[in-house]
């Protein structure tokens, strides 16, 4: 067992990682690529750059590439997420032209890596017309869509449908998510890494730094949101939730901490939203963060009393999990994936409402062994579920089936 998977053995258990190299022996040496659009910023970059090296640690030959764009690509698949999240977006011809052609240039570039690996993953809807324009491709291609797909706006998702239909599988997160299509589909909810800066143990003296740093004062209540700028991530609804709060707690506090991503042209605006809200509270902390500020958004989740994810729409939210992980109970969007991991009542509470997030708030404040209670469960519940381990195994399990002809119902024991 080399480094990495003693390491992850020591947080997730040997038994854990016996069963992924089993899955993975079968496997050795197969070419898998990953395509998304972004190194940088968002779950699916997170996710991807501790999957890689895990799954390539259990002997796969794993490859991540990204597509880009010019601004019309990135303008229009805004657009698409915005859509299949449920907005009545229409997406115009000029940029579906830009979309396509991106696509086109990028199967170009990558022609031989894509049409020789043995599994193509294509993350979301920026690469998924990737397909189109590889007609002699060797292998199996999966579509993986992290995107809260429920309620989608329906032109918006024919469009992207016939691009979709052609690969030989699809992942979601939810099977709420699930949409008609001609080929199998599988459910994996996202995942932490449990050993990723952003995860691991602090010192409560970097913790204290890290307030100190920003002005938050550790003797008082705090409540945090980590997250994109984001409006399905309701930045907005927080700063209304923490005021209705401060009402009845005037020693709150508030931080709302999150960066951009380069394939999300509208994250300035949101921000600049946020900021016009928060005012001149000297109480809310609105935090810029670089992409790669990983132990201070680990420090704040730890020195916060509850961490909120008040989204109107998400595909998982892995600051739940996250701040889960770190033994904190969470207020969270009763939408999407954050109802796979928020236990109502148990490992924090759904609203759907400012006002029911902050009623939510006092009561957490003002119980404080309920707080804790629910963040022990919290934890637990994350290790059972929601830690890299288990979706590299699912990821395993589903690619052996694939190349080895099994049929759609396969089972984990």
């Amino acid at each position: 067992m080399n480094d990495l998977l003693n390491n992850y053995a020591h947080v997730a258990g040997e038994d854990v990682i016996q069963h992924l190299q089993q899955l993975a022996a079968p496997l050795e040496g197969i070419r898998v690529v990953h395509v998304n659009s972004t190194r940088i910023g968002g779950g699916v970059a997170e996710i991807l750059n501790k999957m890689v090296p895990l799954m390539s640690s259990l002997g796969l030959d794993v490859q991540w590439e990204v597509i880009s764009g010019e601004a019309e690509f990135y303008q229009c698949t805004k657009s698409f997420h915005n859509a299949l999240q449920g907005m009545p977006v229409e997406v115009s011809m000029p940029l579906r032209k830009a979309y396509e052609a991106t696509n086109e240039q990028t199967a170009e570039k990558h022609r031989q890596l894509l049409t020789e690996a043995d599994v193509v993953i294509v993350h979301d809807p920026q690469p998924a017309a990737l397909l189109k324009f590889l007609p002699g491709r060797k292998g199996k291609w999966i579509w993986r869509c992290h995107i809260d797909v429920s309620r989608p706006y329906r032109p918006v998702w024919r469009y992207l449908k016939d691009f979709v239909s052609g690969y030989d599988g699809s992942v979601f997160s939810l099977v709420d998510f699930t949409q008609v299509l001609p080929h199998p589909q599988y459910l994996i909810p996202p995942s932490i890494d449990p050993l990723s800066e952003k995860n691991t143990d602090l010192a409560v003296g970097k913790v204290r730094a890290v307030l100190q740093e920003f002005g938050i004062d550790p003797r008082r209540p705090l409540i945090v949101q980590v997250s994109r700028f984001d409006r399905f991530k309701d930045p907005v609804g927080v700063i209304r939730a923490y005021r209705l709060t401060k009402r009845f707690i005037p020693q709150l506090q508030l931080v709302l901490a999150g960066g951009g991503a380069t394939d999300d042209p509208e994250g300035d605006a949101v921000l600049n939203e946020v900021r016009e809200a928060a005012g001149d509270d000297p109480d809310i902390h609105v935090l810029l963060l670089p992409a790669d500020a990983h132990v201070t958004i680990n420090a704040l989740q730890r020195a916060a009393d509850i961490v909120l994810q008040k989204s109107i729409r998400e595909g998982f939210g892995l600051t739940v999990s996250e701040a889960m992980w770190k033994g904190k109970p969470v207020i969270g969007g009763d939408t999407g994936g954050i109802r796979l991991q928020v236990s109502n009542h148990h490992t924090g509470f759904l609203v759907s409402t400012p006002e029911g997030a902050a009623l939510r708030i006092q009561y957490l404040l003002r119980n404080r062994e309920k707080l804790t209670q629910m963040g022990e469960k919290a934890r637990n519940f994350v290790r059972d579920n929601f830690l890299l381990t288990r979706q590299v195994r699912e990821y395993l399990t589903i690619i052996l089936g694939m190349l080895r002809g099994t049929g759609e119902r396969m089972e984990i024991s």
